[in-house]
């Protein structure tokens, strides 16, 4: 069975460093085998999460998001790191996610990524390539979204020299985001395994 992988930026940016560096974590999954669809910022509405819109309707986006993660087997996450944390981006997202009740034969919204493996990398100009962030999401993605975050994770420092316009990656770079992708691809196959067995 084909493991899907479902990537996405932790950025909505369309010159985003982190958007250019999961396109190559999305080159390489598929290359292992993966079915992978990259997660479109802009198509989904999702605004800034409060209780008055969700009294008003959940917006598109978060039925949309919600789809997406349950027909997926794995999350792959590039997330730049705004002020050592999280980008809000993400945040929001599955908070959106987080209030989507049963419905149309899908689980409620966090059921949808329960148990589920995920990788992380980050992209950053600074020399950390956004490493802190990581730490911040790892522990988002696994407690609160109930994600089995693999151990490995890459931090691109200078990616915006690594990621600039025609450049690729030197050997170190795609070891690195090699390691992450092998591990995603390696875990969820073996969830698969277990659970179909």
């Amino acid at each position: 069975m084909t493991l899907k992988v479902l990537v996405m930026s932790g950025s909505a940016r369309r010159a985003s460093l982190n958007r250019r560096f999961a396109a190559f974590a999305a080159e390489r999954l598929a290359a292992g085998g993966a079915a992978v669809t990259t997660v479109d910022w802009g198509a989904l509405d999702l605004p800034l999460y409060h209780g008055d819109l969700e009294a008003a309707g959940l917006p598109t986006g978060a039925l949309a998001l919600r789809r997406l993660l349950a027909e997926h087997d794995a999350l792959f996450v590039s997330t730049p790191e705004y002020n050592a944390f999280v980008p809000p981006l993400l945040v929001n997202a599955f908070d959106w996610v987080s209030r989507v009740p049963a419905s149309d034969g899908l689980p409620q919204g966090l059921a949808t990524t329960a148990g589920k493996v995920a990788g992380l990398v980050s992209a950053s100009p600074g020399p950390l390539g956004g490493l802190r962030s990581l730490g911040a999401l790892r522990g988002f993605l696994g407690a609160t979204i109930g994600l089995l975050v693999v151990p490995e994770h890459y931090a691109l420092g200078q990616a915006d020299k690594a990621l600039a316009d025609g450049a690729t990656l030197d050997a170190r770079q795609d070891a690195g985001l090699q390691r992450v992708v092998d591990a995603v691809l390696r875990t969820g196959r073996a969830l698969q395994a277990a659970r179909g067995a």
